[in-house]
């Protein structure tokens, strides 16, 4: 089901608070007018949530 790690299913989970963070990072950095970094931050989380969805089907 989750592979041979015992610790598998705990992988998605940290990369989701990995996207969290970097999605109230990337806002942070925009309002700070640091817009190309904070857009990066924000392309970041998606893949991060991509991954974690591509992980679980």
């Amino acid at each position: 089901m989750y592979g041979i790690d015992p610790l598998s299913p705990v992988f998605p989970s940290i990369a989701m608070l990995g996207a969290f963070a970097c999605v109230i990072g990337g806002i942070a950095l925009i309002r700070r007018q640091e817009r190309r970094k904070g857009a990066l931050m924000l392309v970041m989380a998606a893949v991060l949530v991509a991954n974690v969805l591509i992980w679980t089907l």
